[in-house]
């Protein structure tokens, strides 16, 4: 009795955690976007504090960044997606990577590159909320 009480009483179904609407690469540009700032902020500067947390800003900043990333590749592509985007896997593989290379460096070049990879999969990731 106490079984019936408690079992859903509607079915609800999505191909990722939540119904569509919650995930956006922006997220993670955004978080590059910062990093490659403080990595000219950091260039531009010699005061030896404002570097220091500079540095700081650009780590926490990369590491959310990665979370983003990562949440995608893990909560919102699903299999249809990597069939049809074969080369998902390893893209996010090196955005993840260049992520990290913009971490532990203050070379604005790298936080770039982390900034060009994550658009790929923007694009990508619109392309499927198209179909």
């Amino acid at each position: 009795m106490l079984s019936r009480f408690f079992a859903p009483k509607v079915k609800v179904s999505a191909h990722c955690d939540l119904p569509c609407g919650v995930y956006d690469p922006a997220q993670a540009r955004i978080e590059i976007e910062s990093v490659v700032g403080c990595q000219e902020k950091y260039q531009a500067n010699t005061d030896a504090d404002f570097r220091t947390r500079a540095l700081i800003i650009k780590e926490q900043r990369a590491e959310v960044a990665k979370h983003h990333v990562s949440v995608l590749w893990s909560d919102y592509f699903k299999a249809p997606h990597f069939e049809k985007y074969p080369q998902l896997h390893q893209l996010v593989n090196d955005t993840l990577k260049a992520i990290s290379a913009a971490k532990a460096s203050n070379d604005p070049a790298t936080g770039k590159k982390a900034l060009e990879l994550i658009a790929e999969i923007d694009k990508i990731f619109w392309e499927t909320k198209q179909g």
